[in-house]
């Protein structure tokens, strides 16, 4: 029979003979991004945020780019609360021209304290864009040619969104699910009634009532939900692999967090491999997207209203807390060089001026300008100068999973201070289901050996400073239920690598209450 969604075939057909021109080199990047800059200054000259950082006086000085750089700091989400705080009350025109509407509430992984980041219109039609194009990346593998035609599962943040009368905030997978464009809302699953579901595990459950129906061929959602979700469905329906349910499943798309810690387990669940697609889809905006199987990194999204700038992430631009220190240097994309860390900052069409976003990300592809993430700024441990970064972590944590036999579904850190000045790092790992406890000793001994290989800093304060070191083993489950407690489950919500201490004190009254009271002491 037929599909409604036939249409889309030619189109993609096309998108596979197209050359690679949306992957813009480097120095044609450099003028995409100026005149992009300059169109957004235009765009916002008469914005209160405008009229006091002279955005007039900006599109006609002799260097545009280095006078911007003058008259607008570099920010923060603190820097930037207060105007949108005056928009989500309902003023036009604050920090970008007319009314917002929607708002995209944002806690992120390290502060309880939920964030209220505008959504324009704007911004929507970017991310549709940069999704277009995500499509067109993904044309270009050779998926089946019906892979056009089939159904879609979008594993997101409730549509039901907070109305307070005037303004509409949610997760911003709700708010992008309820505005997507014609061209994929036909064929986008759940259903509507799925959508607005706000709570995890009735939105889980129905969806594994309604898998049968669906002939799901994309799966796009963050991998600890997408994995919840195949081992609810193969569990009910007693099937060897989620392809038995879903034949033409051919490609997960994922963003916000590594796969890494996943993707083994994955993998375990599948009838034959697939293809992952990473994307970088923010709550600021969409920042990047991978446009090759075979690419490292993924690539930034230019011409999409939206300006980069990269803060090396050293001591002469950060504190060891992670915060951005005053006379900080931002680089554009032409003075980047692979494999250095930088800190980025976004201007956006929703708003945001020269913002830090938080996130680290590293250069793979220079020419392809091509990223990846390797951390938080406030992510990092770094209590001695160990400077160890969520990627370190990720990697070696893999490396354990690889040599007990299992994947490490779950993990946290802590660093701490103890007496006499003595430092250490505590680690809360998970063990999948059906999986023995394993032994804490042998674990803290490979895992220690694998950071010591990965990184050079932690390697010598290891032997100086770095004298302790905890592991805790605990059932996948723990973490699973501290995130419902918190009201974290679902949608874009992952849970903290390194814990700021707000979170980690929650985190040891969650486990007070499950084991004896001495063992986390």
């Amino acid at each position: 029979m037929a599909s409604h969604k036939s249409f889309l075939v030619p189109l993609f057909e096309r998108a596979k003979n197209v050359t690679d021109v949306l992957i813009l080199k480097r120095a044609r990047a450099k003028k995409w991004q100026d005149r992009t800059l300059k169109k957004m200054l235009f765009h916002a000259r008469d914005t209160q945020f405008g009229k006091l950082h002279q955005f007039e006086s900006l599109l006609i000085a002799e260097d545009t780019i280095a006078q911007f750089k003058k008259n607008v700091p570099i920010t923060d989400y603190e820097g930037m609360h207060g105007w949108w705080q005056r928009e989500y009350s309902g003023e036009d025109n604050v920090t970008w021209p007319g009314s917002t509407k929607y708002f995209a509430l944002s806690s992120g992984t390290t502060q309880g304290a939920s964030k209220y980041i505008p959504v324009t219109q704007d911004q929507l039609k970017s991310i549709a864009r940069a999704s277009r194009r995500q499509l067109f990346a993904i044309a270009k593998t050779d998926v089946p040619k019906d892979f056009f035609t089939k159904d879609y599962l979008m594993i997101g943040g409730s549509t039901d969104l907070n109305f307070d009368g005037q303004k509409y905030s949610g997760d911003l997978s709700g708010i992008t699910t309820l505005n997507l464009p014609y061209w994929i809302e036909r064929f986008a699953k759940p259903t509507e009634e799925i959508k607005k579901q706000k709570d995890w595990h009735q939105k889980l459950e129905i969806m594994v009532n309604e898998a049968p129906k669906w002939d799901v061929a994309m799966v796009a959602g963050g991998p600890a939900w997408v994995k919840m979700l195949f081992e609810r469905i193969i569990a009910r329906y007693n099937l060897k692999h989620i392809h038995e349910i879903w034949p033409h499943l051919s490609v997960y798309t994922w963003g916000a967090v590594s796969v890494t810690p996943y993707k083994d387990q994955i993998d375990a669940m599948l009838g034959r491999p697939i293809y992952y697609f990473e994307t970088y889809l923010a709550s600021e905006g969409f920042i990047a997207n991978q446009t090759k199987l075979s690419s490292e990194g993924m690539g930034l999204v230019f011409r999409n209203k939206m300006y980069f700038e990269f803060v090396p992430f050293n001591q002469q631009n950060f504190s060891d807390s992670g915060d951005i220190l005053a006379g900080a240097v931002a680089l554009d994309i032409d003075q980047v060089e692979a494999g250095v860390s930088y800190a980025i900052l976004i201007t956006t069409c929703a708003g945001a001026w020269r913002y830090l976003i938080g996130d680290v990300i590293q250069f793979t592809d220079l020419d392809a300008c091509e990223i990846k993430i390797t951390g938080r700024t406030k992510q990092y441990l770094s209590l001695c100068g160990e400077h160890l970064s969520v990627e370190n972590m990720n990697r070696a944590t893999k490396v354990l999973g690889q040599s007990l036999g299992f994947p490490i579904p779950e993990f946290t850190v802590r660093g701490l201070k103890h007496e006499a000045g003595e430092m250490g790092h505590r680690w809360f790992l998970a063990y999948p289901n059906g999986v023995a406890k394993p032994d804490a000793a042998q674990a803290q001994r490979i895992l220690d050996e694998a950071l010591v290989e990965l990184n050079d800093d932690y390697a010598t304060e290891r032997q100086h400073v770095l004298k302790r070191m905890e592991l805790f083993w605990m059932p996948e489950s723990d973490f699973l239920d501290f995130m419902d407690q918190r009201g974290k489950l679902g949608g874009q919500a992952k849970f903290p690598r390194v814990m700021p201490e707000s979170v980690y004190n929650e985190w040891l009254s969650f486990l007070g209450s499950r084991y004896q009271k001495d063992t986390f002491a």
